[in-house]
């Protein structure tokens, strides 16, 4: 799956409407993500979309070296249930 991104987001289009994104701020002095939000269309959940979202920003954290805050609920349950995936990339202040 192809996401489009611009500063702050990745997200993914259907005829011009957005139906998926995760968004996020860059905090402690660049050196941070903290992921705010994460949307996924009604007609799209179940599909594993909101995943895919995440691993594209834990991978582009990853390759520029900035660790992520989980902000969204959605993004603290992954992270929580998935510690070994994520504990090398979450932000512990």
């Amino acid at each position: 799956m192809d996401f489009q991104h611009e500063p702050g987001r990745y997200f993914l289009q259907q005829n011009d409407k957005t139906v998926a994104e995760i968004t996020y701020t860059t905090i402690n002095n660049g050196q941070t993500y903290a992921i705010n939000a994460t949307n996924v269309d009604p007609s799209l959940r179940g599909q594993g979309i909101a995943a895919k979202l995440l691993d594209t920003v834990v991978a582009e954290a990853h390759d520029k070296h900035i660790s992520i805050k989980a902000v969204c609920p959605y993004v603290q349950k992954a992270f929580a249930n998935n510690p070994a995936k994520y504990q090398k990339i979450e932000y512990k202040p």
